[in-house]
């Protein structure tokens, strides 16, 4: 489908969010994709109207999205790219059964631009954490910063750090875990001699009673690779009902989810250049269910 009309006078994204009636990040997104033509010709989203130019705007195959809040924690932003600290609970993006509810809705009700590389429904997620994972996730705004970006993560050129509070007293200081996994249903598995090739590296902070603290450094990024590396290893997070860490002593510490924060994040940023270290601390959760953990092992 095709909607075509003239021109008032103004910004071109203000004008097509209005003669629409969509969200103005609904609109930056169909003209990032190149679907909107002022007179045969793509124009930004800033591109100034006279008045009177011919509009055509393509709508085949669009997936509208709609723009919802509240807002998500940003820790950086610029014209690129931003940093933002998800919410555990939340779900990355849209899927064919689930239009709302996600970051990516969140992210259009705050208006911010998103790239429109790859899966409509995913715009501006490069990579992502699982709807019950928190912390810092990086979110591109326009195309080039997305490929930027994207192949800066296949690369590993991005830091990636992780809190996980774990079952047992884990015994190396150092590990790490280096096992391809598969899917199985809605679970993901360990397979040797198959699956996709998956690493991660662990550092234990602090050994609690029944239960160790740990940095995780995932060396790829595949679907639940921490929570299975450790369910592997024999000491799954604690709050991860599906890979063996639920239980009383996860009900002990009030944890109803897994206790998995992204909390540091480091890469050069693909447009400027400059290096970017953000730090997440730990949400009220998860500190709550450390106090806890302490307050047994004293």
């Amino acid at each position: 489908m095709r909607r075509e009309f003239r021109a008032a006078p103004g910004r071109l994204d203000a004008l097509l969010a209005e003669r629409l009636e969509v969200a103005r990040a609904e609109a930056q997104r169909l003209i990032a994709a190149g679907r909107v033509l002022v007179d045969g010709v793509r124009r930004p989203k800033s591109h100034r109207l006279d008045g009177g130019e011919r509009v055509s705007v393509d709508l085949e195959g669009w997936v509208e999205l709609p723009a919802e809040g509240p807002p998500i924690p940003v820790l950086h932003r610029d014209a690129h790219l931003l940093v933002l600290s998800k919410p555990s609970g939340l779900p990355t993006h849209p899927t064919a059964g689930r239009r709302g509810g996600t970051l990516v809705n969140r992210l259009l009700g705050m208006g911010v631009p998103l790239s429109s590389v790859g899966d409509p429904l995913r715009p501006g997620i490069v990579h992502r954490l699982d709807a019950g994972t928190s912390g810092l996730m990086v979110v591109a705004c326009d195309d080039r910063t997305h490929e930027a970006l994207a192949t800066m993560f296949r690369r590993h050129l991005v830091d990636r750090r992780y809190l996980a509070l774990v079952r047992g007293r884990v015994e190396h200081d150092r590990f790490a875990v280096e096992a391809p996994l598969v899917r199985a249903g809605p679970r993901i598995r360990v397979r040797d001699g198959a699956g996709r090739h998956a690493e991660t590296r662990f550092e234990v902070l602090e050994r609690l009673d029944r239960a160790s603290l740990l940095e995780a450094a995932p060396a790829t990024g595949r679907t639940h690779q921490i929570r299975v590396h450790l369910s592997s290893a024999g000491h799954p997070i604690l709050g991860d009902a599906r890979y063996g860490g639920g239980g009383d002593d996860a009900r002990r510490l009030g944890l109803v989810r897994p206790f998995l924060h992204s909390h540091r994040i480091g890469f050069d940023h693909p447009v400027t250049g400059e290096r970017i270290e953000l730090r997440d601390p730990l949400p009220d959760d998860l500190e709550e269910a450390l106090r806890r953990a302490r307050a047994r092992a004293d």
